[in-house]
């Protein structure tokens, strides 16, 4: 039987973040760390130009130089270009300190598909993962 390892993408700015999460799912699969939005919109594209596109991308939103909302929308982008239906493409769960009701609905509207209050409660990361069906607990 093949096992599919999960291939995780982790974008925060914050080293100590990105060195959580990344912890926290390499019992699950394959992380990469990258610390800006730039950074993941270009690790996404590699990996559909690879056929190896992500499972699940963690995204922060304050970060310098791209936000998460506007690395959302280019991954979502990225996707459709590659023929991803909406949806079908990588699991996004925006990894936040940000919790007010417009950040929350802009990043729903842009299709992320889950969305957690930092500081992250590893628990609550778990439980996400398998409502996506990433992980079984």
């Amino acid at each position: 039987m093949l096992v599919h390892i999960m291939l995780a993408l982790i974008v925060d700015d914050d080293p100590v973040c990105r060195s959580m999460l990344c912890a926290a799912l390499k019992r699950h699969g394959t992380p990469t760390a990258v610390a800006s939005g730039r950074e993941a919109v270009e690790a996404v594209r590699n990996a559909l130009l690879a056929d190896q596109p992500f499972d699940l991308i963690t995204l922060d939103i304050m970060m310098p130089d791209m936000n998460g909302q506007a690395a959302l929308v280019s991954i979502r982008s990225l996707e459709a270009v590659k023929g991803i239906p909406a949806g079908s493409g990588a699991k996004v769960l925006m990894t936040t300190a940000m919790g007010d009701g417009k950040n929350v609905l802009n990043a729903f509207r842009e299709q992320c598909n889950g969305y957690l209050i930092k500081p992250i409660d590893l628990e609550k990361l778990y439980l996400e993962l398998s409502k996506q069906g990433l992980i079984t607990l």
